[in-house]
């Protein structure tokens, strides 16, 4: 047995919204060997969306230390702690900043395994994405039909892909469902900018409403996902409980929060129109439909559901409808509802047990995009991180020197609070003015 699989691991997690944060935690839990004591260590990355105390705790991930950073700080940070495994739970421009940082940060000498992915279901900017994170030691891939994705993708520029990992959606489990609760229970999935205009948005409370009307005997849930003024991984300009108000609602309908894991519990029926909430769903065998009331459409993310047999619109669903899940699409999307799910993270654990017990340590970190490969591009990346080409942090670069004092850190809690106002209530006004 591999020494890194029973002795001491030290993990770090850095995230920038609530679902990442969620996503790496859990991911760093499913990558150490059940022997092994772990520490972890979370940080947060400062931006638009640093998740409130309120949105850490309705996640319910526990970390034995968790900081706010910005990505300067954490760089200098990694360059003077000791880890055995870093886990990038960013979207991929960050991604890419901070592994062209850790690589300057780090040099030729010691560092951790370093891995990244994605939250959910990729149904969008493919490519993008992926180059992005190319350079990671490991680039996990949910599930068989992503990992042939991803691995295409890096062969076909020439890079090496080599590290996609096959393994599964880390938040998946609970208990699989057995049948009708009482009431039976509907479940609307919400999802902050899917759809991303007020018109479907208001089209589609009104037809969860509706769905309550017609059937007094069922409770309806809307599951929100965060409070006004709250962000998540994406901006929420419109929020379901704001459309909601002033409106005469059903006595068997009510908005709720909390872990979806917790609401699955008591559901019999999931709707969405492209949530990862869905395969959660499927993993535990509860009834679930995609709507494709909106369309079928790449812009809302329910194209990925092609073939699933979950595809369903509000009049089939109002009149009884319950999708039957096509089970070869539900075994190639990772959702591992034949019971294989407790093995999905081994071979992930068994490469990472391996790198860390590589004879001499590892190479210097190698990304695709280099100042030679995407010398359009890969500036634009790094300055937004306070980054120059080189990957060090710019002058002037925000705590490039030292830690953050009371002063600073609560003035920038006051400034986050007025950006999130701004982005959640005077933008759309903005906008809604230059359309008149």
């Amino acid at each position: 047995m591999p020494a890194s699989a029973t002795k001491s691991l030290r993990v770090a997690v850095l995230a920038d919204s609530d679902t990442r944060w969620k996503w790496g935690a859990l991911t760093a839990e499913r990558l150490t060997p059940a022997a092994a004591e772990v520490r972890l260590d979370g940080y947060l990355l400062r931006g638009r969306a640093t998740p409130t105390a309120r949105q850490l705790k309705e996640v319910g991930v526990r970390a034995d230390s968790l900081r706010e950073v910005t990505g300067v700080e954490f760089l200098r940070e990694m360059s003077e702690a000791s880890y055995d495994v870093l886990v990038l739970a960013l979207v991929g421009g960050g991604v890419q900043a901070m592994l062209h940082g850790l690589r300057a940060a780090w040099g030729s000498g010691q560092r951790p395994v370093v891995v990244t992915g994605y939250v959910g279901v990729v149904y969008e900017k493919l490519a993008d994405g992926l180059l992005l994170r190319h350079g990671a030691d490991l680039v996990l891939a949910n599930s068989r039909h992503d990992a042939d994705r991803f691995r295409a993708v890096y062969e076909g520029v020439g890079a090496d892909a080599s590290a996609v990992t096959e393994v599964a959606l880390p938040f998946l489990g609970g208990t699989p469902y057995t049948g009708e609760h009482e009431p039976y229970t509907v479940v609307f999935a919400a999802q902050p900018s899917v759809p991303d205009n007020r018109r479907d948005r208001t089209y589609l409370l009104n037809r969860l409403i509706e769905h309550a009307r017609k059937h007094p005997e069922r409770e309806v849930l809307l599951k929100l996902r965060s409070k006004p003024g709250e962000h998540t991984t994406h901006i929420e300009e419109l929020p379901y409980q704001k459309l909601a108000q002033g409106t005469d609602l059903p006595a068997n309908f009510r908005l709720v929060y909390g872990h979806m894991g917790e609401v699955l519990d008591r559901t019999d029926l999931l709707v969405t129109v492209s949530s990862t909430a869905a395969l959660e769903a499927l993993h535990r065998r509860i009834p679930t439909a995609v709507l494709t009331d909106l369309g079928i459409r790449e812009a809302l993310g329910n194209h990925h559901f092609t073939g699933s047999g979950c595809l369903a619109s509000w009049e089939q669903l109002d009149a009884g409808h319950r999708p039957v899940p096509d089970e070869e699409w539900v075994a190639r999307q990772g959702v591992a509802a034949d019971g294989l799910y407790a093995t999905a993270f081994d071979a992930a654990r068994e490469r990472i047990a391996k790198l860390l017990d590589r004879p001499g340590g590892l190479p210097p970190l190698t990304p695709y995009y280099t100042p030679e490969t995407a010398p359009g591009y890969l500036p634009g990346i790094l300055a937004r991180h306070h980054l120059g080409p080189d990957g060090a942090p710019l002058p002037g670069a925000p705590a490039a020197d030292k830690a953050p004092g009371p002063v600073r850190q609560i003035v920038r809690r006051a400034a986050r609070g007025a950006y999130r106002h701004g982005v959640q209530r005077v933008a759309p006004v903005i906008r809604r003015m230059g359309e008149l």
